[in-house]
């Protein structure tokens, strides 16, 4: 009987086109609050495609709310739900924390970042792994992007679990490019960056496609001519983001 109640409420919920709050307990016992989006007539027992969309700095707490303030619509929309039924989840890191494991200077004019991977996993990302590890979906179509702070936490993911995702694709992030080697020739990757960013400098995103480059792989790379820090307007615009996006599998 339980089960029946499951489903109705799940085929309720995806009727209205919403995302859902949720909150995943990692082995810590913090709790991650997530919202996830299923497909358009969502069927239990199909497995999906499955995206997670890391925030930027600015959007951390604990509403489960302020997450969403950019890119939600893209999915949301009715031609994309159609066309790439695909779930996706809006996880939120908390004002302590942050995604990268990343040591950052604010007091330079630009920021400066500098980038450690082999310093222990911050929390939250580690608690968004296992989140998706939890998640049943298509394990041969797992995707991952972000903004800024984000973009950082998409390619630490990548770096530190190069065999979980089909794809990435951060914007106006940065790398530990220590790590190139170990995802170049298995993720492949869409960077984003504006050329003029006082925030987090463009030449993280050169560096890091120069780095794919120097192991002999293509990377498809889009720099937004005088575009601060705020080209994730220009990448969720992009016409063939998602579509390219969900072309891959491992």
């Amino acid at each position: 009987m339980i089960k029946y109640v499951f489903l109705f409420i799940a085929f309720t919920f995806v009727a209205n086109g919403q995302f859902e709050k949720k909150s995943f307990m990692g082995v810590d016992g913090k709790a991650l609050p997530y919202q996830i989006l299923y497909p358009k007539d969502y069927k239990p027992g199909k497995k999906y495609p499955l995206l997670v969309v890391l925030h930027g700095a600015g959007e951390r707490g604990d509403d489960n709310e302020a997450q969403m303030k950019y890119g939600k619509n893209v999915f949301l929309d009715s031609l994309n739900r159609i066309n790439f039924p695909a779930i996706v989840i809006f996880p939120q890191c908390p004002k302590d924390s942050y995604w990268s494991s990343v040591k950052i200077n604010r007091s330079t004019v630009p920021t400066s970042f500098i980038f450690d991977y082999s310093a222990p996993i911050n929390w939250p990302l580690q608690a968004v792994i296992d989140l998706v590890k939890s998640i049943k979906h298509d394990k041969n179509r797992t995707y991952i992007m972000g903004l800024s702070m984000g973009g950082m936490g998409t390619m630490e993911a990548v770096s530190r679990n190069p065999k979980m995702f089909a794809a990435a694709s951060p914007i106006c992030g940065g790398a530990d490019l220590t790590y190139v080697a170990q995802y170049a020739k298995r993720v492949p990757l869409w960077v984003h960056h504006g050329d003029v960013d006082i925030v987090v400098p463009v030449r993280h995103s050169r560096e890091l496609v120069k780095a794919i480059q120097d192991q002999g792989v293509d990377v498809k790379y889009s720099e937004y001519p005088g575009v601060n820090h705020n080209s994730w307007d220009n990448a969720f615009k992009q016409p063939d983001l998602l579509s390219w996006i969900f072309s891959h599998r491992k």
